[in-house]
Order: C-alpha cells, then structure tokens, then sequence
C-alpha cells in the first residue's frame, strides 16, 4: 500500500483523465463555457460554488481560469463530469480540495446540471474521485458537507462509500444565513477498490 507523502501535493498539480462505470472526469478548458453557463442559472449551485450566478462569456471563461489555478496553486483537482457515452460535453463537476492537507485529510464538492441529475453520474465521478485520492495520492481521510434537505447528494455520498459522521449546526453561510449540514466522512483503510 503507498504511504502518503505531502511532498507530491507541491504545485503546480496535473488533473488527470479518470474513468469510472459511465462517466469520464478531465480537467476544465475553454469549450466548458456552456456547461458553466447551463448552471449558472441554477437557483442553488451559484450560491455554494465559486460559479457566476450571472453568466457572459467573461465570467464563465473567468471561472475555468479559477480551476486551473486551483491546480496550479496546490489548492485542489477540479475535474468535469462528462458521460463517457457522449464525450465533450460536460455534466457537472466534482472536485478534491487539499485545504486540509496537512493534516491528512481533503474534502470534496461536486454539482450536476439539472438535466443530468438523477443518472447516477456524480455518485460515479465521486467514486473515480475516490479511487483516485486513495490509490494514487493516498489521503487518508475525504469528507463532505451535505446541507440535510438535499437528498440528492446524500445517496451520492453513500453510493460512493460514505458514511454520514456529524451534524452540523450552523456550518455554512449560504446567501446571508447560517446553514447547518450533515459531515459524510471515508477513510482510506476503511475503502475497497471494488466500492
């Protein structure tokens, strides 16, 4: 089994191709702009994510340069969620933020546009993710910050192996108010491959 080392978390990171049932997750570029415009008139992801609640060409081209500079910077691996039968055209996103790095841990976030939920394809791109950070980065802990109503994003967690660990009173600040939200936690020596 690889140790973990936070020496190969120095940047500037490269955001592998991953592959897992039926999706693809690639880094970010240039032609994503429709997928960043699509959920920008989402009623919810803007207000959690860095994506512009307000799209034109500038903010959207304005956020991908965001995600290549969250790999440059060591910050994390953004990758988009594409399905593999249908390749170019991206789905949602899922990301793997070393924040808390130091400390053996990282956290992930992920979205779906609205035409692309209910597939299964985030609690797909969340296994690759996971496999990815276990196998080949050795991290030994990933969590997750779910707000309770979204059901939705509990079943992905759990469909990638989490288990839900803590409640959380008054975890986030989401459009002015304090939110609580559920912490789903995996541990490397908890997961196996075939999860």
């Amino acid at each position: 089994m690889k140790s973990f080392d936070l020496s190969i978390f120095e940047g500037p990171l490269i955001v592998p191709r991953l592959a897992a049932g039926p999706v693809v997750l690639r880094p970010f570029k240039v032609s994503d702009l429709p997928l960043v415009r699509e959920v920008s008139a989402d009623p919810y992801i803007p207000a959690i994510t860095s994506v512009p609640s307000t799209y034109n060409d500038d903010a959207g081209r304005a956020f991908i340069a965001r995600q290549h500079e969250q790999a440059a910077d060591a910050h994390g691996y953004p990758f988009v969620i594409e399905a593999a039968a249908d390749p170019g055209r991206g789905r949602g996103a899922v990301g793997l933020w070393l924040r808390e790095i130091d400390s053996g841990r990282a956290s992930v976030g992920y979205w779906l546009t609205g035409l692309a939920r209910g597939q299964k394809l985030a609690g797909w791109a969340l296994r690759a993710l996971v496999a990815f950070a276990f196998e080949e980065l050795a991290i030994p802990r990933l969590h997750l910050f779910v707000e309770p109503w979204n059901v939705a994003s509990v079943c992905t967690a759990e469909f990638a192996g989490f288990t839900r660990e803590a409640h959380l009173r008054g975890w986030e600040r989401v459009d002015g108010e304090q939110h609580d939200a559920d912490c789903y936690a995996l541990l490397r020596r908890e997961w196996s491959p075939g999860e």
